[in-house]
């Protein structure tokens, strides 16, 4: 049947097994947090997300892919149907947590994307896995597909104006703005480096371990006129 021509009470009875698996996966994703945090007092996880694709949206994904926009082919050929999105807050935290999900026994990968090392050419960065989960119903148990992104704040900020930005304008999006959204996720991808970087500087101090060069020395500054000029003109005392 056409997702279209379908009932509410239809629509949600082929929705179950994913909420079920999103209900899964937040549960250990809570687990893991709670580890993370009793491991170096301090919780890596900024938020999470968790979402089902609506019903139009899954109809347009299969006739872009070429398919009827039918539940069986969404089921067949839709991996994003269930999503949860973990954001973090340093991009060492995106593997560390990629790798804990990768050896939980109840999840099989299927596919890891990582558009962290291989952006995507409009500058997207990200770390995607494509999951199967058990869950179990009353018929039994159900292998359902979900994706989980991996992402730090400074990636999650820039998805989310892009998004926005394309979904109000697209296909009106110039050659020009594109360039300008992909300037930006360099720069993005630069301060979440160097705050990575400053993240360990201060990770060492908590650790007594006394660095002996500058701490600006890790911010690599080329052409910053702009910073120069706030580190040499101090502001003046309050009186």
């Amino acid at each position: 049947m056409l997702i279209e021509n379908m009932s509410n009470h239809d629509l949600r009875l082929a929705m179950l097994p994913y909420s079920s698996a999103l209900k899964v996966v937040n549960m250990y994703v809570e687990t893991i947090e709670e580890e993370l945090f009793a491991m170096r007092q301090s919780n890596p996880i900024e938020h999470v997300k968790a979402r089902l694709k609506r019903p139009s949206s899954i109809a347009r994904k299969l006739e872009k892919k070429g398919y009827e926009p039918t539940v069986d082919n969404a089921i067949k050929y839709i991996d994003d149907i269930a999503g949860v999105r973990i954001v973090c807050l340093f991009q060492d935290d995106i593997y560390r947590i990629g790798g804990v999900i990768e050896n939980l026994p109840n999840i099989k990968v299927v596919r890891i994307k990582d558009y962290i090392k291989h952006p995507k050419e409009n500058g997207y960065r990200s770390y995607h896995m494509h999951v199967l989960i058990p869950v179990r119903m009353l018929d039994g148990e159900q292998l359902v597909k979900l994706e989980i992104q991996i992402r730090t704040v400074a990636m999650d900020f820039w998805a989310s104006l892009e998004h926005k930005i394309r979904y109000k304008n697209d296909p009106a999006i110039t050659d020009t703005i594109g360039e300008e959204l992909l300037m930006c996720a360099t720069l993005i991808e630069k301060i979440d480096s160097r705050m990575q970087n400053l993240n360990k500087k201060i990770m060492r101090l908590e650790k007594s371990d006394p660095p002996h060069d500058d701490i600006r020395d890790y911010f690599d500054i080329e052409n910053t006129g702009e910073f120069e000029s706030i580190s040499k003109h101090k502001p003046n005392k309050i009186p």
